[in-house]
């Protein structure tokens, strides 16, 4: 019945919820969005072998399984990974106001240990998003997770501060590799109809993470039962939030080894065709059960370039060629990404991504100083604060205003959230990524010229709100814009330049605050301008399939 293919260990384990509702394969929107790749070039084969069995692509594939239970179980499991991702990222602008004090921090030191979770994060995007092309999304999902997870939870108990350092910055390098990753794995399960409005619901679980990365601090950091000695080591309650923080990463990561399956996509391009009818038997399965419907036989139009001839690539000369071999492999997506048609759509966004990313990461860190300048009235950059010595300062009690209005700022991502869901399959997500850039620059730009506190945190709740679509924005047109073996490396390669963008933001923020404030204010406005101009020379890939 199928043609000869690799049949290791079956990765289609059976999920246990059960399907609710079916989108025929034959249901089309009129608007059928731009098809921006030629399948002609995909090395696709629909050779039946003289057999009289249907054989058919993966689009025809998806609509033929359904949809129902299986895709809102995918859903809850990806998205807790997405939320995990946000409460480890975060976790370290709530820890600072106490862990400052317990580990000595400078202003330096500080900024130092904002900036390493990025930096593991630009090591770790491309890496596991290659990685991810080349061995399965799946596998390096679960692997990153459990980096994550581990090394996050290992910085709680670290009593120097140069190895809680160390540790974050391995804890990023797992979070580089998940937050690209599991959207190309989410969007290559999902029909064509559906996949922007559910890549956005994906998307939310961010806003989730944030707001249960404020709740947990509210709730854990202020206590003072949480304080403890360990030998030598001060356990303040602080350490029990990190310890906390990392407990998401790793019931994601038994979540994907237990129940989840490798994208049907990734299988098909390998030519594992039987493990990929495994799969979408198993989606068919849980959408229909208790309709009475069985899942007719068919066969895949697969790759012909299957995974024995990528092996036979191997150079088998000197250790210096074998490694010449292996980085040029490993560079050839960006290559590849940076050529022909796909060239134009690469610069944009990488200007983008720059943008965004130093607008949105470099700024948020600096909302409270903002904040605080603002108490007496005025300008926020009209007031230079002097910077105060560290044993003039005390850590303790916890000021709860912090995790109020974090928790606030967190929770405006909501409207935010609901519009892009409602509205990615109307105007498609270019359309709505360049005009949420272009309000982002807006409302920043009136950061600077309003003049009390109140004002700022509406303000700052609005580019909350606003920011958040255009991230959602990218997460679906990033999964759409590229094959399937490019997807993963090249939301690795723009992430990773994200980090770079988010480090230097946090960097341009540090040492122009006291000095020359409107600087970085003005400067991330006009980022945010700038991106969302880019933003307008993007195609257009609203419903259109994968390649």
């Amino acid at each position: 019945m199928f043609r000869h293919v690799h049949t290791g260990d079956a990765e289609a384990r059976e999920p246990l919820l059960t399907g609710v509702t079916y989108l025929g394969p034959n249901e089309r929107d009129p608007d059928e969005g731009e098809i921006i790749f030629d399948r002609s070039t995909s090395n696709i084969t629909c050779d039946a072998g003289g057999s009289a069995e249907r054989r058919l692509t993966y689009e025809e594939a998806v609509e033929e399984a359904g949809f129902g239970a299986f895709h809102w179980l995918l859903l809850v499991v990806c998205g807790w990974a997405n939320a995990s991702d946000a409460v480890e990222i975060l976790c370290v602008s709530f820890l600072l106001p106490t862990a400052r004090c317990d580990l000595l921090l400078s202003s330096s030191d500080m900024g130092l240990l904002t900036a390493s979770i990025f930096l593991g994060m630009m090591v770790g995007g491309y890496t596991w998003g290659y990685l991810a092309d080349q061995r399965g999304r799946r596998r390096v999902l679960v692997v990153s997770l459990t980096v994550n997870g581990v090394f996050g939870g290992l910085a709680g108990v670290a009593p120097w501060f140069w190895l809680f350092l160390l540790l974050r910055f391995i804890s990023g390098i797992g979070v580089g590799g998940s937050i690209p990753v599991i959207f190309s794995y989410f969007s290559e399960f999902m029909p064509r109809l559906r996949r922007g409005a559910m890549i956005s619901a994906l998307a939310t679980f961010w806003m989730a993470g944030n707001i249960l990365a404020a709740g947990l601090a509210w709730l854990v950091i202020p206590r003072t039962w949480a304080h403890f000695s360990l030998g030598t080591l001060d356990f303040q309650s602080w350490r029990l939030f990190v310890v906390l923080c990392s407990v998401p990463s790793l019931t994601s990561a038994l979540l994907f080894r237990l129940l989840m399956p490798e994208s049907p996509k990734f299988l098909m391009e390998a030519g594992r065709e039987k493990e990929a009818t495994r799969v979408f038997q198993v989606m068919f399965k849980l959408n229909m059960r208790g309709k009475g419907k069985d899942l007719p036989e068919f066969g895949l139009c697969i790759s012909s370039k299957q995974r024995g001839e990528q092996e036979e690539t191997r150079t088998r000369g000197s250790r210096r060629e074998r490694l010449a071999c292996i980085v040029k492999k490993v560079l050839m997506p960006i290559k590849q990404m940076f050529n022909g048609p796909l060239k134009s759509r690469s610069i944009a966004l990488l200007i983008v991504f720059y943008c965004i990313s130093f607008g949105y990461y470099g700024l948020w860190m600096w909302f409270p100083e903002l904040f605080k300048r603002m108490e007496n009235g005025g300008s926020p950059c009209a007031n230079v604060s002097l910077p105060s010595s560290l044993n003039n300062q005390s850590c303790y009690p916890v000021k709860m205003a912090v995790y109020m209005e974090g928790f606030i700022i967190a929770a405006s991502n909501l409207p935010g959230n609901i519009f892009t869901i409602l509205m990615i399959d109307r105007l498609g997500g270019k359309a709505l990524l360049s005009c949420s850039l272009l309000l982002s620059s807006l409302s920043i730009f009136l950061i600077y010229v309003v003049q009390t506190k109140i004002q700022s945190l509406v303000l700052s709740c609005i580019f909350s709100g606003v920011s958040v679509i255009t991230w959602n924005a990218l997460d679906v047109l990033g999964t759409e814009l590229y094959p399937t073996q490019l997807r993963s490396s090249a939301l690795g390669f723009f992430t990773g330049v994200g980090r770079v963008a988010a480090i230097m933001g946090n960097m341009a923020f540090g040492r122009l605050m006291d000095t020359n404030c409107a600087v970085p204010v003005l400067l991330v406005s006009f980022l945010l301008l700038t991106g969302g101009l880019v933003a307008l020379v993007l195609p257009q890939t609203r419903q259109t399939e994968l390649t």
